[in-house]
């Protein structure tokens, strides 16, 4: 079942960019791509010092020399060659932007991007792209071995808007034949003490009040009624408490999905998803977002 059509892969002219080469043709074929752009935005397109003395053929112009380039790598990394790609190199001043815009130009379903552990980068762009995109987006991490998920791991709320992203991950569980596990972050409201009880206590009835959610919740969206997971968070940080999660269960992918509540929340992540992502680069992430919701306000966003 094809889920994506259109992906755009954003390259940093960095060995990320091996890396993410050789894990994007991992996925193509689970996620339906059929046409690949892969595009480096820059400030300035200048090559490297660096690429120069390596590759000093590439005497062309910054973009030309550029697409060249990454063109080379497709062909050492035997990109799948009935694949339609296309390469750029654009410059812009907020490469941030320029990125987004060319995602909406293209039209394109969903952005991959790699995410770096030990390789010198910040990684802000990526996080950006994964909060602002009007798209989907897969964030492949460096050190993770290249393959196609066995469990995923979904964090939930239970409200009605995540009836969309427990839909799509059932659907890609049963494909990949993976484990789907729904987990919620639950924690001990102020003041508790004021109601006689013990911390321990509120503990288990704000656990049994989330289990209860997760049931009506289950019920009427007609979910699978797998078992969640419900974890207490001790204050160590909502993202780094879901990533410890993550890793205790053997989780090998995050399934995220957008707020959604209306067209101009649906673009963005909820706060608890972007402090997840922020800690996250050793797990991959795949945060879905219905696209047709989120055009309108990223074509507005974009006249900011």
């Amino acid at each position: 079942m094809k889920h994506f059509y259109k992906a755009m892969i954003g390259l940093d002219l960095t060995e990320m960019d091996d890396i993410l080469i050789k894990k994007t043709i991992v996925y193509l074929e689970f996620l339906g791509i059929d046409k690949c752009y892969f595009v480096h935005v820059a400030k300035n397109l200048a090559v490297p010092d660096e690429i120069l003395r390596k590759h000093p053929e590439l005497l062309a112009p910054g973009d030309e020399s550029i697409e060249a380039l990454i063109k080379t790598k497709l062909e050492e990394y035997d990109f799948p060659k009935s694949m339609e790609i296309e390469v750029s190199a654009d410059e812009g001043t907020h490469p941030l932007d320029t990125f987004l815009r060319k995602a909406r130009i293209k039209d394109v379903d969903i952005i991959i991007m790699g995410r770096k552990e030990t390789i010198e980068g910040s990684g802000s762009l990526a996080k950006g792209i994964a909060k602002k995109a009007p798209c989907s987006v897969l964030l492949l991490q460096e050190k993770r071995p290249p393959g196609l998920p066995k469990k995923i791991m979904i964090p939930s709320d239970f409200s009605d808007h995540t009836d969309l992203i427990f839909t799509f991950g059932e659907r890609i569980s049963e494909e990949l034949n993976a484990e789907l596990i729904p987990v919620h972050l639950y924690e001990v409201p102020h003041g508790y003490s004021k109601t006689g009880k013990s911390y321990e206590e509120f503990a288990e009835i704000m656990k049994e009040n989330a289990q209860q959610d997760y049931d009506r919740f289950i019920q009427k969206f007609g979910h699978k009624n797998v078992d969640c997971r419900f974890i207490l968070n001790n204050g160590e940080g909502q993202g780094k408490a879901l990533l410890s999660e993550a890793q205790e269960i053997g989780a090998d992918m995050i399934l995220l999905g957008s707020r959604g509540r209306t067209k101009s929340a649906a673009i963005l992540l909820g706060s608890v998803a972007e402090k997840l992502i922020a800690v996250n680069n050793v797990l991959p992430m795949l945060i879905f977002k219905k696209k047709g919701e989120t055009m309108g306000f990223f074509e507005a966003l974009l006249k900011i």
